[in-house]
């Protein structure tokens, strides 16, 4: 006997998600065994350098600041680096930490582990969205390479931080899969909640607004479907609504600009960017750190990225969102060691070399993979014990 049709409407969904679960399960397995690889790789270091392995990945740095909001609320302001100035917990966003604290209510667990279960679910739920994005375009050998590869990253150990990149990256890629097969409805709803994840965020914002621009251009059919409409006004509402809240709690309109420019960030289209790269590169005299230099290689890389991006001619969204990405990276001022990770979420960028590998010869892919793969779990390393700078 046959299920009644209003049933069998409800069942798809479901259906749809297990088939889709499927297809992706190899290279959500990889992305597991790599970003595993590398927590053994810290494991070891920090088994023979007697540091807590824990308190690397889940107290530290931003994710100290995300704990201590879960735990207290905001409203914490310590003194800043230079003299006169402060650090307001109000710049981090409300949604990592509004989740660390509902899983350490619901479950016997520390905040600590709470923000690593936190980063690792959402880790998994970006995985999948990007093979969702990749398969969609070119097929399931280009998802899996797509999700390898953002697994392999320099900066892929945050993944496994309990920091709110993996959070924001998820939401990103389901509302960039959504604009994809055309749910806009679905891609307003993701938009605003990444928002509430991270101030980058507004480049999922600005890619929802130029997909509904570009679908109400193509006639009378479009304007008249209220999906996009609702959709679009949906998107910025998560970031608008938490800055105009910061603005409110602080007195000032622009009050969360003020407190970005407290802790050494503003926009200045790069300037700061230049200055400090070609003293990197001609201040003999300076100190040498890796954790600038490869910053300064993945900036430059990523540029290349976008250039390549382009000429593949992906939709539009794709790389709006990958160039509002790259240029809040390039553009603004200070953590020059922590501009890799604000490209985290731009795996978009990642996809002409995720072409590449689709043509390579097996043996060539292989080594390449493995190659990559060294170094970054090496590079995880460095960045948790010894770079001494926020990842």
């Amino acid at each position: 006997m046959s299920a009644p049709p209003r049933t069998e409407r409800a069942l798809r969904p479901a259906r749809r998600a297990r088939g889709a679960l499927r297809r992706a399960a190899p290279a959500l397995a990889l992305y597991a065994a790599v970003r595993l690889a590398g927590l053994a790789v810290a494991a070891t270091v920090a088994l023979t350098t007697h540091r807590p392995v824990w308190a690397a990945l889940g107290d530290s740095w931003d994710s100290k600041w995300y704990a201590h909001i879960a735990r207290h609320g905001y409203g914490t302001v310590v003194p800043g680096r230079l003299p006169g100035t402060t650090r307001s917990d109000l710049a981090f966003f409300p949604l990592f930490p509004g989740l660390e604290r509902g899983v350490a209510t619901l479950a016997p667990i520390s905040l600590t582990i709470a923000g690593l279960l936190v980063a690792w679910l959402s880790a998994g739920a970006a995985a999948w969205g990007i093979y969702a994005v990749g398969e969609r375009l070119h097929g399931r050998r280009t998802g899996t390479f797509l999700v390898l590869l953002w697994g392999l990253l320099p900066h892929a150990v945050v993944e496994t931080m309990a920091y709110s990149e993996p959070l924001m990256t998820a939401l990103a890629a389901w509302s960039l899969y959504a604009l994809l097969t055309r749910r806009r409805l679905w891609a307003g709803i993701l938009a605003l909640l990444a928002g509430l994840a991270r101030p980058n965020a507004i480049a999922v914002v600005v890619a929802v607004l130029c997909a509904a621009g570009l679908a109400l251009r193509r006639g009378e059919d479009a304007r008249r479907d209220w999906r996009i409409w609702v959709g679009a006004a949906l998107a910025p509402l998560g970031w608008l609504g938490y800055a105009a809240w910061v603005g409110n709690r602080s007195g000032s309109p622009l009050g969360y600009f003020r407190i970005q420019r407290e802790w050494g960030s503003r926009f200045d289209f790069g300037a700061s960017e230049f200055h400090f790269v070609r003293r990197l590169f001609t201040d003999r005299g300076a100190a040498p750190h890796l954790a600038y230099d490869m910053a300064a290689a993945v900036l430059l890389a990523a540029v290349a990225a976008l250039v390549l991006l382009t000429m593949d001619r992906p939709p539009v969204p794709l790389v709006v969102y990958s160039f509002v990405l790259l240029v809040i990276a390039i553009g603004g001022t200070g953590y020059y060691a922590s501009r890799p990770r604000f490209l985290l979420p731009a795996f978009p960028l990642l996809l002409p070399p995720a072409l590449a590998l689709t043509k390579a010869r097996p043996r060539t892919a292989v080594v390449l993979i493995a190659t990559v793969a060294a170094v970054s779990v090496t590079y995880g390393a460095y960045t948790l014990y010894y770079a001494h700078t926020a990842p």
